[in-house]
C-alpha cells in the first residue's frame, strides 16, 4: 500500500494534475482499493484539516498582500529601495532584491512579491541594458523571499504541523531571510561588474528623506504585526486581521490609490489564492493521514536512523532531498507531507524544531524559482518576455547561491534560533 501511495501521487503529477487533486485521489484510491478505512474518512479528515484557528490567518495575509499591492505600495518600495542600493554596480537588479525584501514583509507570498515587483522593476531592468533572462531570473529568485520573511504562509503551516509557536516560527525567518537576500545582491553585483549596465546617479540624503517617509507606513506594517504577535498583544490570526484593516485604510485613505471599484477584483483573486491553499491543505491533510496510518514515518525513521549516524549526513540529505521535491511540489504540500516524516527523524537527533522547519521552508522557497514548476519563473517569463528554458538556464547561478545559504542556515543553528530565543 506505501507503494501504490507513493507511484499513484507520481503518475498523477507527471499527467499534469493539480496538486490538490493529485494528493486527494491518491489518498482515497489507496484507502478504497487497501480497505484501510471507511470512506467517510476522505472528507472527515479533509474538512479537519483545515479547521484550525491558526490557518485563518492565511486568507487575512493574502488578502492584506493584495490591498497592498493595489494601493500603491509597490512603487514606494522601488523608490525608496532605490535611494538605498540603485547608484551602486548592479543597483537596479539590488533594487528589487531589496524591494521584495521589504514587500515580503507585508504580503507573505512569493509569487504575489514576484508580480509585484517584477511588473516595475523587470522592464525598467531591461531598458537599463540588462540582459532581459537575467532580469526575470534575478526578480523570481527575489520573489521567493515572500514564503522566508515573516509573515509567511509556509511558516504558518509548517508550525502548526510541528505544534510550534507561529510567532516563534515568524522571527526564526527573519535573519535566514536577510542572509538570503544579501547573497541574492552579492551575486547581482558581482554579475554586473561583468557587463554594461546603466548606472543611477548616487541619492542625497534629502532623496533617501523623502522616499523614506513616502514607504513609511508600508516599513511599518510588519514591524506592527511581528511586534504585536511576539509582545503577546494579539495571536497570528489577529495579526493578519489587522494588517488588512491596516492595508486598506493605508492604501485607500492614506495614499489614495484603492477605489471602490477595485475592491470587487482585490476581493475575487484573494478568494481564488486562498481557495487554493486552503484545498491542497485539505488533500495534504488526508494524504498524511494515510502516511500516518500505513506507519510510513516510523519506517522511514528506523531506516535513516540504522543507516545514518551523523547528524551532518543526515541534514545534508534532507537539503538535497527538499531541493528535489521542491521541483515538483508546491511548498504547502509538500511541508504538510513531508513535515511528519522527517520532523521525528530532525527531534532525534538533537535538532530543534524551529531550526529544521528553516531548514524546510528555505529549501521549499528555491522551488519557486526552479523548474518545472516554479511559479516565481512563469510570472516573471510572462512579465519579461522570456522562455522558461532559457529563463531555466539563468535561474541556475541563483539556485547555487541559494542552496549555498540553506547549508549555511543549516549548520548555524544561531541564525534561526536566537530571536526567538531572545
Amino acid at each position: 500500500m506505501v507503494a501504490l501511495l507513493f507511484v499513484l501521487l507520481a503518475v498523477l503529477l507527471l499527467i499534469g494534475l493539480p496538486i490538490a487533486f493529485a494528493l486527494g485521489l491518491a489518498a482515497t484510491a489507496t484507502i478504497w482499493l487497501g480497505d484501510l478505512m471507511p470512506m467517510l474518512i476522505v472528507p472527515q479528515e479533509m474538512i479537519r484539516s483545515v479547521n484550525s484557528f491558526a490557518l485563518l490567518a492565511i486568507p487575512f495575509f493574502i488578502l492584506a498582500g493584495f490591498l497592498m499591492q493595489h494601493g500603491g505600495i509597490s512603487r514606494r518600495l522601488v523608490d525608496f529601495s532605490n535611494t538605498l542600493v540603485g547608484s551602486m554596480t548592479g543597483g537596479l537588479a539590488m533594487v528589487a532584491i531589496v524591494t521584495s525584501l521589504f514587500f515580503a514583509a507585508i504580503s507573505g507570498s512569493g509569487t504575489a512579491t514576484t508580480a509585484a515587483i517584477g511588473a516595475i522593476l523587470i522592464p525598467a531592468m531591461i531598458a537599463k541594458g540588462y540582459n532581459a533572462n537575467f532580469a526575470a531570473a534575478n526578480q523570481a529568485a527575489a520573489g521567493s523571499l515572500g514564503v522566508i520573511i515573516p509573515p509567511s504562509i509556509p511558516l504558518i503551516l509548517y508550525a502548526i504541523s510541528a505544534n510550534v509557536s507561529v510567532g516563534d516560527m515568524f522571527m526564526a525567518g527573519v535573519l535566514p531571510g536577510i542572509l538570503v537576500a544579501a547573497a541574492l545582491m552579492l551575486y547581482a553585483h558581482l554579475y554586473s561588474r561583468r557587463v554594461t549596465t546603466a548606472r543611477e546617479d548616487p541619492s542625497s540624503a534629502l532623496d533617501m528623506l523623502v522616499a523614506g517617509r513616502k514607504a513609511i507606513l508600508a516599513i511599518l506594517m510588519p514591524l506592527l504585526v511581528l511586534g504585536g504577535i511576539y509582545g503577546g498583544i494579539f495571536t497570528p490570526t489577529e495579526a493578519a486581521v489587522i494588517a488588512v484593516v491596516y492595508s486598506f485604510l493605508v492604501g485607500a485613505l492614506v495614499y489614495r490609490e484603492i477605489r471602490l471599484r477595485d475592491i470587487p477584483e482585490i476581493l475575487q483573486k484573494s478568494a481564488v489564492t486562498s481557495a487554493v491553499i486552503l484545498s491542497i491543505i485539505a488533500a495534504a491533510g488526508l494524504y498524511g493521514r494515510i502516511i500516518q496510518t500505513l506507519g510510513v514515518p516510523a519506517m522511514v525513521s528506523d531506516l535513516v536512523i540504522g543507516s545514518i549516524a551523523s547528524v551532518i549526513i543526515f541534514i545534508v540529505l534532507v537539503n538535497v532531498l527538499l531541493l528535489i521535491v521542491g521541483m515538483f511540489i508546491e511548498a504547502a504540500a509538500a511541508i504538510l507531507i513531508f513535515v511528519p516524516i522527517l520532523l521525528p527523524i530532525a527531534l532525534s537527533f538533537g535538532i530543534s524544531p524551529i531550526h529544521f522547519g528553516i531548514i524546510m521552508v528555505v529549501n521549499l522557497a528555491m522551488g519557486m524559482f526552479t523548474p518545472p514548476v516554479g511559479l516565481n519563473l512563469f510570472v516573471a517569463s510572462q512579465i519579461s518576455g522570456s522562455g522558461i528554458a532559457k529563463l531555466s538556464r539563468s535561474v541556475v547561478p541563483f539556485v547555487i547561491v541559494t542552496f549555498a545559504v540553506v547549508l549555511v542556515i543549516s549548520f548555524v543553528p544561531f541564525l534561526s534560533t536566537w530571536l526567538p530565543s531572545r
